[in-house]
């Protein structure tokens, strides 16, 4: 199997730690992107394709594969790949938003080819996420699909509206990041068996895996994260650690985000963590990847199928460790 680009040690070892049907799997789902990106000219399909080509962890469609399982494949195949789509379209469309510059240490298509460009590379992605879906007759997967598409755009909208706001308390917070992001991890988990237990489980490394995508924002280093330290403090996105060190800091109420440069930025991470609230936050995610693991006991799997996807939600934390 070709391995996508930029893939993270704790996804290199599931794959190693698994039999030779899911590196095959996503073999083909690595296949099944490429055709589905591909004869839409050489502009659009070309900013596809380097969207494409900028790689990724692939923790959706690896959801989607180990809980279909071995004897599943075309199905899972096309819903892997159309969650993928999706995941890339709202990175595309979020560069938009943000005017970001890099994407994974790269420049983003918002930076190369301009807004209108980049929101038709994102629109591109997300039609064909649903076409995949459609050319299949799965009715099914096609709900799911659309229904976490909905609250990923509630997310966004949400997120707008708190943006700035200091007073943002952690219930308002997680009840975001479950629309943003735990709600495609328990679409990736539903699209491959459904199963209550595998819903919680998604949903709660979702929302683990966002906490600490927080946290390494404000420890960095660029290098590592492929963007400047403190990109959601000058973006306006009040997150976790930020909530949790205005608590220990009540000072921290009073900066002014929109007036922060990005040395400015650096200086408040480096405020925020002198309060100990990445380790606060670390530790709130590392309960949830604990409830999630509760759950996945409550689903009928292989011991394989369980382990492997046991190391998913360890890999979620060690990520960022």
């Amino acid at each position: 199997m070709t391995r996508p680009s930029s893939v993270p040690p704790p996804v290199t070892a599931v794959l190693d730690a698994s039999s030779r049907w899911l590196p095959a799997r996503l073999g083909e789902v690595e296949e099944l992107l490429r055709e589905a990106v591909a004869s839409y000219g050489e502009t659009l399909g070309g900013d596809a394709g380097a969207t494409l080509a900028a790689g990724g962890k692939r923790l959706r469609p690896m959801l989607v594969l180990l809980c279909a399982g071995p004897e599943r494949s075309e199905g899972a195949i096309r819903a892997a790949a159309a969650i993928e789509l999706v995941h890339m379209a709202t990175l595309v469309h979020d560069d938009v938003l943000d005017d970001a510059p890099l994407r994974r240490g790269l420049p983003t298509v918002f930076a190369t080819a301009g807004r209108d460009r980049a929101t038709a590379t994102g629109d591109l992605l997300l039609s064909r996420a649903f076409a995949l879906l459609a050319d299949a007759g799965d009715a099914r997967a096609v709900a799911l699909l659309a229904d976490a598409s909905v609250a990923l755009a509630r997310g966004e909208l949400a997120q707008r509206r708190d943006a700035f706001d200091l007073g943002l308390d952690r219930e308002r917070y997680l009840s975001r990041c479950r629309l943003k992001t735990g709600r495609l991890f328990e679409c990736a988990c539903l699209l491959g068996r459904d199963d209550e237990a595998l819903r919680e489980f998604g949903a709660e490394i979702g929302l683990a895996f966002q906490l600490l995508d927080d946290v390494l924002d404000v420890s960095g280093p660029p290098e590592r994260t492929g963007k400047a330290r403190g990109t959601d403090l000058l973006d306006g996105t009040v997150t976790l650690p930020l909530i949790e060190a205005a608590v220990a800091d009540p000072g921290i109420r009073e900066v002014e985000l929109q007036a922060l440069d990005p040395a400015g930025a650096e200086a408040l991470c480096d405020r925020i963590a002198a309060t100990g609230a990445l380790e606060t936050v670390r530790a709130q995610a590392l309960e949830m990847v604990a409830a999630a693991k509760r759950a996945l006991e409550r689903a009928e799997f292989e011991p394989e199928q369980r382990q492997l996807l046991s190391l998913v939600a360890d890999g979620v934390v060690q990520r960022y460790s």
